[in-house]
Order: structure tokens, then sequence, then C-alpha cells
């Protein structure tokens, strides 16, 4: 299900939330921030289409590329080492040093992901909106837990910071403990350390009533088949990393008010999703004519 884009705070509040809760009555609907990370090779493809569809729905948006493009809007900032997949702690690292210098009280909430997410922005704020307080401490994603101790959100699927929470990781970001030299593909992880070692902060059960997860690490067609192996077969390690509170299969994969959706590579294919979620059911379209 998604909400329109444009959807304002007064509309909400009269036709309910997406997620079925009820909003405290004293908390304004929160400013959403979303920033991806690309490349310039995709300015014209992937994020050309993004931008054209789910991006508007995001109270600000900006790429962090390459190249800067005010088009888009991209920017090119400076980071430790070379640009590089290994090298993704130190590009998120001054992703979230640049987003806080410039943004931290324009918005309430920060979004970050890559360029190959499909975002649901209206669910995204109507659930932080329910969740908590932005000068709280939040950070909400896909929980992971490989080991124990070892939990983290994950990177592929996105996740998003309060201003508390992105404030709290600025002000230690170049501490020893928050493993600022090193170089690793590892962003998600390295952050999820930090702010637990530095801060106490840990991930948050983003699912809905009905244990369905709202932020997605693959593909909306791969969480429909996805089954566990059988016996005999090789580990998985999607089913390893969810061992402690299980997938639930089918329909069943992910909630009615899902936030993000990953690997959606081809830009064909945002304007697919988004001409199915915004457009097949208004009047004069496909089902509604």
């Amino acid at each position: 299900q998604a909400q329109p884009l444009d959807r304002t705070e007064e509309q909400a509040r009269k036709e309910g939330l997406t997620n079925g809760k009820v909003p405290p009555p004293d908390r304004r609907m929160p400013k959403i921030m979303c920033s991806l990370y690309t490349m310039s090779s995709s300015h014209a493809s992937t994020i050309r289409a993004i931008r054209e569809t789910w991006a508007g729905g995001c109270d600000g948006f900006l790429a962090f590329s390459t190249e800067s493009d005010p088009r888009i809007p991209a920017i090119s900032i400076p980071h430790d080492g070379p640009e590089e997949y290994n090298n993704m702690w130190q590009k998120i690292r001054s992703i979230w040093r640049f987003v806080g210098t410039h943004y931290i009280d324009e918005f309430d909430f920060f979004f970050i992901g890559g360029d190959d997410l499909f975002v649901l922005p209206q669910n995204l704020r109507e659930y932080l909106w329910v969740l908590g307080d932005p000068e709280e401490d939040w950070f909400v994603g896909r929980r992971f837990k490989p080991r124990p101790g070892g939990e983290f959100n994950s990177g592929g699927a996105g996740y998003a910071l309060s201003r508390s929470t992105l404030r709290k990781f600025l002000s230690q970001m170049e501490e020893e403990r928050c493993k600022a030299t090193q170089h690793t593909a590892m962003e998600d992880v390295m952050i999820a350390r930090c702010l637990e070692n530095m801060h106490g902060i840990t991930y948050h059960d983003t699912r809905d009533d009905e244990n369905r997860e709202r932020f997605h690490p693959f593909a909306p067609g791969l969480h429909y088949v996805w089954h566990p192996p059988k016996e005999g077969q090789p580990a998985d390690w999607y089913e390893q990393y969810n061992k402690e509170w299980g997938v639930l299969l089918g329909k069943d994969c992910c909630a009615p008010d899902s936030v993000s959706f990953h690997y959606i590579k081809k830009p064909a294919m945002v304007r697919h999703i988004s001409s199915l979620l915004y457009q097949c059911g208004k009047k004069g379209n496909l089902r509604g004519q």
C-alpha cells in the first residue's frame, strides 16, 4: 500500500495511517531527508528514475556521487581513501558529516541507502511519526544478527537516524572506538558498532504487529518466493542472520506499509513499481477506469 507522495499531516490524521496507528496529537509529522550514494555513470539513468518517482516524497533529497550535478541534485565530497566498494565506510562517514553540518536542524530523521533502493517515503514518514520523537535516540532499518553481539541494520535495505542519534554520532565519529580510520565495505556494521559502543544506541525491531518486515534487503519478488534451504542443503546467510526472530514466508514476508526494497537496479523497474503503487488505482488509469 502506498499513500500519495504529497499527503499532508491533516490528510493523514483524517484518513488514517497506513500502519493503522494513531500519532500523538501534539507531535507533528516528521520531515525526512533521503540521501543516496551513487556514481556519476548512474546520473542519467537510475538517479533520474528515482528523482522522477519516489524521491519527490522525501522532504529533502541529495545524491552523493563521484561528480557534482546541481540538476539532480548530486554532490561530490572528499573522503579518505579510494572510491571503491571496499572503502564504503569512509564514504558514508563523509556523507553523514556533510548532512549533519548542513541539514541537522532542517529535518527530523535522516535516511540513507544506495542507488538500487526503492523507497516509499510516506510509509517511512508515518512509521517514524508514530515511533517516537526525533530528539530521542532512534536507529531503524532491517536488523540482522549474524552472531551474538554482532547486530546491525542492513545497509542494503537502507536505515534511518533520528536527529538526536545523528548528532551523537557526529560528536564522536572520529574516536578510535568508532573505527574512524578503517577502510572496509561494511559501513552498516561499523556505524552500528559505533552507536552501540559510544552511546548505547542499538537496532530497533521494525516489524509490524503481525511480525511482517518493513525494510527489505531484496526485491519484492525474491522476498515473496524465498524459502529456507531444505535439510542437507548448504546454509543460507539470510536465514542465519534472522534466526533469532525468523522469516515469514510468501505474502507474509512484507508489511503493507513496507518502507524499502533493495536490488531495484534497472530504471525501468523503478518506474514500473512506481506506476503500480501510485498510478494504477487512480481514476482513468487501469483499475481505476
